[in-house]
């Protein structure tokens, strides 16, 4: 491993203060200041020497020292432009001897379309408030990531693993499905953030399928038809769909087709059935 120094509750503070930087919950920042947390993340995510990691909303560093303490790249996307700035010198400070390893892209993560040298896994504590848009504009964008280990709201997480039937299985569920597969890897307390969240925090894993279930005119219907069967959950699906078939007659005939109950709601089917009915 590398010689790095983390970022404790001090050295979290004492960046804050140099950069006038007040947490916001519009940006949904909580800095990770425990140690034995983003080593965790680290080590959850199987990071290995000489792999190039993909980060979002590092802020003031953490969990990107953690992963440059594994010998990793690092190509960091945040949209704060004093976070941004900051970040290459913070590294310079706590790890010298990898600082050259991180690479930071001044950027919203929902509007970038590439990151060069193809990264292979994602590894991030992603803001609370737009976690699940990022990670599917992500694993659409950049097909070169294989696995990861994200750091989400409780709630959000149990979501992005739930199976059919669940009271939490939704669209993301359904949508982060056709990337791969998911699971919960163990929860976080909020005392390792500053500030300390209102909410509970959760480790989420995913390892990307080998292929796609089809292609992007595929994924395309598939989501439209996701959207719709969750957008009345209460509401059977020959109706739930009627929007995207023009009637309800036509949305039940689809479903006969691919042999799916009409009467069936969205919680009742499998990513495998909503990709039935697609095709």
């Amino acid at each position: 491993m590398a010689e790095v120094r983390l970022l404790g509750p001090n050295e979290i503070r004492a960046l804050a203060a140099k950069l006038d930087v007040q947490p916001t919950k519009k940006l949904g920042q909580n800095f990770v200041h425990d140690h034995g947390t983003v080593r965790r993340i680290v080590a959850t995510a199987k990071v290995e020497a000489g792999e190039h990691i993909l980060e979002v909303g590092p802020g003031l560093g953490s969990l990107t020292l953690a992963i440059l303490e594994a010998d990793a790249r690092v190509t960091a996307i945040e949209i704060d432009g004093r976070l941004a700035e900051q970040l290459p010198q913070t590294a310079d400070e706590f790890a010298a001897s990898v600082a050259d390893r991180l690479t930071v892209i001044h950027e919203d993560a929902l509007k970038v379309q590439d990151v060069p040298g193809e990264p292979v896994a994602l590894v991030a504590n992603l803001p609370y408030n737009v976690s699940v848009p990022v990670l599917l504009h992500l694993l659409e964008r950049l097909p070169s990531l294989k696995r990861g280990v994200v750091m989400v709201q409780n709630e959000v997480g149990e979501r992005l693993a739930a199976a059919p039937g669940s009271k939490v299985y939704g669209a993301p569920s359904v949508k982060a499905a056709w990337y791969g597969t998911w699971k919960t890897a163990g929860l976080v307390g909020r005392k390792v953030f500053w500030p300390v969240p209102n909410v509970d925090s959760v480790l989420v894993g995913f390892e990307a399928h080998e292929e796609l279930p089809g292609d992007e005119a595929m994924r395309e219907r598939l989501f439209r038809i996701v959207d719709a069967a969750f957008g009345q959950r209460r509401k059977m699906l020959r109706q739930a769909l009627s929007s995207v078939y023009g009637s309800a007659a036509e949305a039940s005939a689809a479903l006969e087709a691919a042999g799916l109950d009409p009467t069936a709601r969205g919680e009742a089917l499998s990513i495998e059935e909503f990709i039935q009915l697609a095709r």
